[in-house]
């Protein structure tokens, strides 16, 4: 554990190197600013107008949801790209050929990656989604329902993706792992929209075709779970449309379904670079 827990480690100090983490931070802070000025100024518009306090907890419900929205999309960017060189560009430079010959179990080297990546991962979400809702909360007075469990399904679409990455850099080459991991997330997100369409007219094939795809690359349910969680009234508004709406219900069935789906991935990755010649 101790030899994990060193290549975790060296993973964030090499993020930090190549200043991945400290960019990341600052457009971060750059995403806030922004949100939170034009929150600041349509709120105070709203006020101005005098519109009734209901219709303006709906009408903010939706910009908090596009700025989640937006995050979700970050952390999914963010796991592919701060992982998709981490085993197959080490491979290509020989780099990881001098860790190999050393006492230590293969296995150790990719879990200390994905552990380092996935404290990453974790600091982003709750940098973004925390700050976000935050910002919600501070400005406009409305509560936002279930942040834990909201902000924890978010993060394991991160680790999701993480962990898909890892594995296929272990067999494949960046480019290829990269465009692999970017299409299964497209799959994913033009199949939920799809099952929504076909719940909306009531369609049972085009609904088992958005079941199919959540099964294939469940990233998309995850966020109709988050969206679910933390704006339950958002959702189910008529005014709602495109990805703020859920027209049909997650079953929380696919909660386990993802972290079992999550940890197989990792296992397979930690498997597939423990056989791979080098």
């Amino acid at each position: 554990m101790q030899t994990v827990l060193i290549f975790a480690e060296l993973t964030i100090r090499e993020t930090q190197r190549r200043k991945v983490l400290w960019l990341a931070l600052l457009l971060a802070l750059g995403f806030l600013g922004i949100f939170g000025l034009g929150l600041h100024l349509i709120f105070r518009e709203i006020e101005r107008i005098g519109v009734a306090i209901e219709e303006i907890e709906l009408g903010l419900g939706l910009l908090l949801s596009a700025g989640l929205y937006m995050v979700n999309f970050l952390v999914v960017v963010m796991a592919l790209l701060v992982s998709v060189t981490a085993v197959s560009g080490e491979i290509d430079s020989h780099t990881i050929e001098a860790l190999v010959t050393k006492p230590i179990r293969r296995w150790e080297i990719v879990l200390g990656k994905w552990l380092g990546f996935a404290i990453i991962v974790a600091a982003y979400t709750l940098l973004l989604a925390g700050g976000l809702i935050t910002l919600y909360r501070w400005r406009t007075g409305f509560a936002v329902s279930n942040i834990p469990a909201g902000l924890s399904i978010m993060l394991l679409q991160g680790l999701l993706v993480l962990s898909l990455t890892l594995l296929g850099g272990t067999r494949l080459s960046t480019l290829a792992n990269g465009v692999v991991a970017f299409m299964l997330v497209g799959i994913a997100f033009i199949g939920g929209w799809v099952e929504q369409i076909g719940s909306l007219l009531q369609n049972e094939t085009a609904v088992d075709v958005g079941i199919v795809t959540s099964l294939i690359m469940p990233t998309e349910i995850l966020w109709r779970q988050v969206l679910a969680l933390l704006q339950p009234r958002v959702t189910t508004s008529p005014f709602a449309a495109g990805p703020f709406v859920v027209l049909s219900q997650p079953s929380d069935l696919m909660i386990g379904y993802a972290v079992a789906y999550t940890a197989v991935l990792l296992l397979l990755s930690l498997v597939s670079f423990s056989h791979r010649d080098l």
